[in-house]
């Protein structure tokens, strides 16, 4: 996608091992406030990942283990969210995978309505309701519904070059700079080879 839709670092899983792709249902919550979770999780189905955010920034636990357990009835795949935390052994053990901003046990209220399913931005990134959220352990990419097709295409590009690349290197007969032709560009921009010796002037 020409290097678009990743979710800024800040963004971390909170266990390993962990890979998702489903489509985004947002969530635009007050600090401290999660009471549109509870409304999203009705809106949820099989195949989705709840995408959180705040009106400003607040790393407070405003999602646990009893979240979950509802969504993950409800057959949802996972959570992205730049707020914080909470109950995360237990997420873990029961296989709920979260990419939080923070973990924190502080817990929230629920008294300031907010919005379910409307375009919202995640550690720099947009997220729209029905875009696809890709997550493992290196974090999070958006891409967007409109492109999921051309992304598709591209990646699956991508998989097959790089099999290939894999498979000569671990021969041990192709080197990086030759397979990707780089040679021609170190010389464009002055990079020189020298032994030891040229580099101590013979000392």
């Amino acid at each position: 996608m020409g290097r678009t839709g990743l979710v800024g670092p800040g963004i971390r899983p909170i266990q390993q091992g962990a890979r998702i792709a489903g489509t985004a249902v947002t969530v635009l919550n007050w600090p401290g406030d999660n009471l549109m979770i509870h409304a999203a999780v009705e809106q949820c189905r099989a195949g989705d990942v709840l995408v959180v955010t705040t009106t400003s920034p607040s790393g407070d636990g405003v999602f646990g283990d009893l979240f979950a357990t509802a969504l993950k009835a409800r057959g949802v795949r996972g959570l992205v969210t730049s707020t914080g935390v909470r109950d995360t052994a237990d997420l873990r053990e029961m296989g709920f995978p979260v990419w939080a901003a923070d973990v924190f046990a502080q817990g929230s209220v629920k008294a300031t309505g907010g919005s379910v399913n409307v375009p919202i931005v995640v550690g720099g990134q947009l997220v729209s309701p029905g875009d696809i959220v890709v997550a493992d352990d290196d974090g999070v990419v958006i891409v967007p519904r409109t492109g999921a097709d051309a992304a598709l295409t591209a990646a699956e590009a991508r998989v097959a070059k790089e099999a290939a690349d894999r498979e000569a290197y671990a021969s041990g007969t192709e080197l990086s700079l030759d397979r990707k032709g780089l040679r021609p560009l170190l010389a464009e921009l002055g990079v020189t080879y020298v032994t030891q010796e040229e580099y101590f002037g013979g000392r």
